[in-house]
């Protein structure tokens, strides 16, 4: 929807594929078309007579059951593609229905470029800032979904004084940080959750996410706070993210590449 937005308020010509059943109910007054997620011919032939020349992935889709999968011809064709990445992982789907994409001649551009201020910037969000203690912590698991990235399995891990209390997989963020609220009981533990890309991933798409309702679970798990790579990654609503954590006495950090590298 803050893509939608962007556009409209900069009077840039665009037009919104909805997947049913996961598109945000807020673009129904966009303008745009109603697709299945199996009808890539219907999607690149409606992208073509809307003239556009750029496309943008936004929003959480899961992993549809491929046996149950309604295609059109074109989506058909390009199943057996998909299925095959699908064995590597969500990120080479990912890199299937850009290449798609870019054979029909558009250029996918990335949701950074279309909404300049939803990118992490460096620094603290709100008042409170990691101690040596918490960068030991945001070290480690920087490292720990470094060294996962050629086997695709997220973008985020929890430590707390150096114990691994959760990798993120196909559950997603929300879920991790829900098996570390249950993991202590109330008893504040600290430890930070890290989220950045994986290595070798498209950029342009599925970056790591942050917003409000992250620093909300960070804070029921017990967690000192969040830290996220800084331009790589996305903050939603960055103000009121900034509130909460100052609210719930948590930091949300934009750390570096080199902040979190080896010693």
């Amino acid at each position: 929807m803050r893509i939608a937005a962007a556009c409209a308020a900069q009077g840039a010509d665009h037009h919104v594929i909805r997947l049913a059943g996961v598109a945000d109910p807020a673009l129904a007054d966009a303008p745009g078309d109603d697709c299945a997620i199996g009808e890539a011919g219907k999607i690149i032939r409606i992208l073509k007579q809307e003239n556009c020349d750029a496309a943008v992935f936004a929003g959480i889709v899961q992993r549809p059951d491929f046996s149950a999968l309604k295609a059109d011809w074109r989506g058909a064709a390009l199943l057996p593609k998909i299925i095959t990445a699908a064995a590597r992982g969500d990120g080479a789907i990912l890199s299937v229905l850009v290449e798609t994409l870019e054979s029909e001649g558009l250029i996918v551009i990335g949701v950074e470029e279309a909404v300049q201020e939803l990118t992490v910037r460096p620094g603290a969000f709100g008042a409170r800032t990691p101690e040596e203690a918490n960068f030991a912590d945001m070290r480690k698991a920087a490292e720990i979904v470094h060294a996962l990235g050629p086997f695709d399995v997220g973008q985020g891990a929890v430590v707390a004084n150096g114990l691994v209390l959760a990798i993120e997989a196909a559950e997603g963020t929300d879920a991790m940080l829900d098996r570390c609220a249950a993991l202590h009981n109330g008893v504040s533990q600290g430890g930070v959750l890290v989220k950045r890309p994986k290595p070798g991933q498209e950029l342009r798409i599925d970056l790591p996410v942050i917003g409000a309702e992250t620093v909300r679970r960070a804070a029921r798990a017990g967690l000192a706070g969040v830290a996220v790579e800084a331009g790589v990654a996305l903050i939603i609503d960055a103000e009121e993210v900034a509130a909460l954590a100052d609210e719930v006495g948590l930091f949300v950090y934009g750390f570096t590449a080199q902040e979190v590298a080896p010693r």
